[in-house]
């Protein structure tokens, strides 16, 4: 006689939907308090940096003689004290967007490549060479950009002087090596490569194989696949990664440090040396300040803070209008 095994079900709720089953393990119980905690820690953690950044903020502010976000001059050990954020502001933003510029149409066409034109044996190669350029230091960066990228710049700014010096912003007014906005920014485009690169890559791997083979279908070229049906798939993950790298560029030390001639003056033209960025400031000025001036670095270093916070959580939201990145279909 066939015997038959009966499966205990857990009783049914008012509404006719089945009670979840309850995670009695102690297995589960040990991984849910371990991922609630370290969630819990990672919140702490940043409110604690916050709140130390903006109690040191506000006691370099509060004894600033100047205005701290239209001040040109840093000076905190003065007397008075005057200090302002204005051109290092305007140097960060300006640096990171000539960055985005450059980085994110070419990190677009390599991810395409590997993706989609690329054969299977030569894509994972130039992945993975791609990749490994992330893991590269910045200090080496640094220095490939001081002793090869500055001088081979010249060339390129004189060619840029020359034929689009009428637009303003490539006319070189100053003498002097291609110490200036335009070089961190090419150095800053090279450093966000690979992260934008990779995650364009991943997001373009996840177009539906129906959606490309239906275009093909139709009788579309290669091209005309990517454009109708991968590059509306990847339009939101691509603005996240490009914010992903924009938040890297916005950090960046070591490399604009070693690359750039500080200077409190606000320029269009990108070709002459000068500017200075919140990182790069922090860096060259941290090691000679005393303690007020150190409160006055903490006070940019915050404005830092929640700039990339901001764009950071740009991304976040962009991600989380597709469910096919946010996860939530999992």
């Amino acid at each position: 006689m066939a015997s038959t095994t009966q499966t205990e079900t857990p009783p049914a709720r008012p509404g006719g939907r089945a009670r979840p089953r309850p995670t009695g393990r102690l297995g589960d119980r040990i991984f849910l308090g371990l991922s609630r905690g370290s969630g819990i820690l990672l919140l702490v953690l940043m409110a604690s940096i916050a709140v130390f950044l903006s109690y040191r903020a506000v006691i370099a502010v509060s004894k600033d003689e100047g205005n701290f976000f239209t001040t040109f001059d840093w000076n905190p050990a003065g007397n008075p004290p005057v200090f302002g954020i204005a051109v290092l502001l305007f140097g960060t933003v300006v640096s990171s967007i000539i960055a985005m510029v450059i980085a994110v149409p070419i990190a677009v066409g390599i991810a395409l490549f590997i993706s989609h034109y690329a054969p299977r044996r030569l894509a994972g190669p130039i992945a993975y060479v791609v990749d490994l350029l992330a893991a590269v230091p910045s200090i080496v960066y640094g220095i490939w950009g001081a002793l090869v990228l500055v001088p081979y710049l010249e060339g390129l700014n004189l060619w840029l002087d020359q034929f689009f010096g009428w637009t303003y912003i490539f006319e070189k007014t100053e003498v002097g090596v291609a110490r200036s906005l335009l070089t961190v920014g090419i150095l800053l485009a090279i450093m966000i490569l690979p992260i934008v690169t990779s995650v364009s890559r991943e997001v373009f791997l996840q177009v539906p194989k129906m959606n490309e083979e239906a275009a093909l279908a139709l009788g579309a070229t290669r091209w005309e696949v990517i454009r109708l049906s991968v590059l509306p798939f990847g339009r939101s993950g691509v603005i996240s990664a490009s914010m992903l790298g924009l938040g890297r560029a916005l950090g960046e030390t070591m490399a604009v440090a070693t690359v750039l001639s500080p200077s409190f003056l606000i320029s269009l033209h990108v070709l002459n040396p000068g500017g200075g960025t919140f990182a790069q400031n922090i860096a060259a000025k941290f090691g000679e300040a005393d303690a007020f001036g150190r409160d006055a670095l903490i006070a940019s270093g915050l404005v830092l803070f929640v700039l990339t916070l901001l764009v950071n959580g740009a991304a976040r939201l962009i991600i989380a209008r597709r469910k096919e990145y946010s996860g939530a279909n999992a």
